[in-house]
């Protein structure tokens, strides 16, 4: 009941909400909750999927580490997850394989980097509902890791990915490694890390190399939008990526 009630208040503005799948476990807290309360801002409800509904929870080294808003979740992005998951429609997520995607107007793909989040990376019920967007040309949004759920997703009609022919962008190599060894040495948390990097393996999927791009440095906020599609790195680009994909919705997004 608390879902459908977010669904009503998101049609009463005339809207249909936003829908962002999550893992159970290890999801960046930042990349969820910046776009979550960016787009609330905007007057877009957000609908919460997980695998079997189970309410998901954060990556809690990302959440309370050192080091806020450089290795860690900033004070804002804390204080964004905290609400979201006070939030009624975060706590009654919706299975990968219920999700009706006529009901949503967008689809955000947040990322993550420790091991519970191989389960939404490797979710074929998910990529079967993210096709369904990409084939309707809704808006979709992904970061980081989420950018590996599109690269993942076959269009049966093409047999490529969905995105071959786009222009995106996703973590480059060396931070993959870098983020990989520096777990390995020193927190030894898990690093969610496959035959390829993050990079190559998105760039394998592409039409040309070059339709991959990682901006000038890590540490300057980088987006790529092409269309409907908005893609970003990492989790220092959550803020400026929210507002793009905010802008992707339409010319009227900002609109409470």
């Amino acid at each position: 009941m608390a879902q459908r009630n977010s669904f009503d208040r998101a049609r009463r503005r005339g809207r249909k909400p936003i829908l962002m799948p999550l893992p159970d476990h290890d999801f960046d807290p930042t990349e969820a909750a910046i776009p979550w309360s960016t787009c609330m801002s905007g007057g877009w409800n957000i609908a919460i999927s997980t695998e079997s509904g189970s309410v998901p929870v954060a990556d809690l080294r990302r959440l309370e580490g050192p080091l806020p808003g450089l290795l860690t979740a900033s004070k804002r992005a804390r204080t964004a997850y905290k609400h979201m998951t006070q939030d009624p429609a975060f706590q009654h997520p919706i299975p990968y394989e219920r999700t009706d995607v006529s009901e949503y107007e967008a689809l955000l793909l947040p990322g993550g980097d420790a091991p519970g989040v191989r389960q939404y990376l490797d979710s074929t019920p998910l990529r079967t509902k993210v096709l369904q967007f990409w084939v309707q040309h809704k808006p979709i949004g992904a970061i980081c890791h989420g950018v590996l759920v599109l690269a993942r997703t076959i269009d049966p009609q093409t047999g490529r990915s969905v995105v071959y022919g786009s222009k995106v962008t996703a973590p480059p190599k060396s931070l993959d490694r870098f983020g990989y060894l520096l777990d390995r040495w020193l927190l030894r948390h898990g690093y969610v890390m496959y035959p390829r990097c993050v990079a190559e393996e998105v760039r394998d999927c592409l039409e040309h190399a070059q339709d991959i791009s990682f901006g000038p440095s890590i540490f300057k906020p980088y987006v790529v939008k092409d269309g409907v599609l908005v893609t970003s790195r990492w989790y220092l680009d959550a803020e400026l990526f929210a507002e793009t994909f905010i802008r992707a919705l339409g010319p009227n997004a900002m609109a409470a």
